[in-house]
């Protein structure tokens, strides 16, 4: 295998996910189940008027909606709803290392306009996929092994290969979580 292939199978392994498993299983998602809360106290997006559950000490975003957040997590850490973990993906994981690293477009989890329904939230997240994903495909051998600088504060003197795993496991381990939210919606619970 060549140092060619090996961006290939990198970009391949979340863009397979992607394709197959993660982006189809959101289709059809509506804004009461994004924002269904699945246990009490979940973390979630709130509008900015909308008071935060026992724990929250912290919330982010710009916007109208902003997104439960604590540093440090409490023990246990709260569920997340759909909406939380689409913002999260979005914000946190694609959005803001595809602005830092490939030159997308703005994205800080601190400053972020969350989106309050789920069309919002599904374009965005389209449009922070495409940005990473592009990104990836346009990386060279010698830009794996470099790196990946200050942007990634106590990772700054990781390679960017590591990055690049580490937000595949992220971006996969999220929406497979998302899915998994979407079943017990789908089998009553909530409702």
């Amino acid at each position: 295998m060549g140092p060619h292939d090996l961006i290939h199978h990198l970009h391949e392994q979340l863009d397979w996910h992607w394709k197959v498993a993660a982006r189809p299983r959101l289709d059809g998602l509506t804004d009461e189940e994004y924002l269904w809360e699945p246990a009490p106290r979940s973390w979630s997006l709130r509008r900015r008027d909308e008071p935060a559950p026992a724990g929250v000490t912290d919330r982010l975003g710009s916007g109208e909606w902003l997104l439960d957040f604590s540093d440090p997590e409490p023990e246990p850490v709260p569920v997340t709803t759909i909406a939380w973990r689409l913002g999260h993906v979005i914000g946190g994981v694609l959005g803001a290392r595809a602005h830092s690293h490939f030159g997308g477009p703005p994205t800080d989890p601190q400053t972020w306009a969350y989106a309050g329904t789920a069309a919002e939230a599904l374009a965005q997240l389209d449009e922070a996929y495409a940005a990473w994903s592009a990104g990836v495909v346009a990386l060279t051998p010698e830009a794996l092994d470099r790196p990946v600088g200050p942007a990634e504060g106590p990772w700054a003197e990781h390679p960017m290969i590591e990055l690049v795993l580490h937000i595949n496991r992220e971006t996969i381990h999220h929406l497979a979580e998302v899915a998994l939210l979407r079943d017990l919606w789908a089998h009553g619970l909530g409702r």
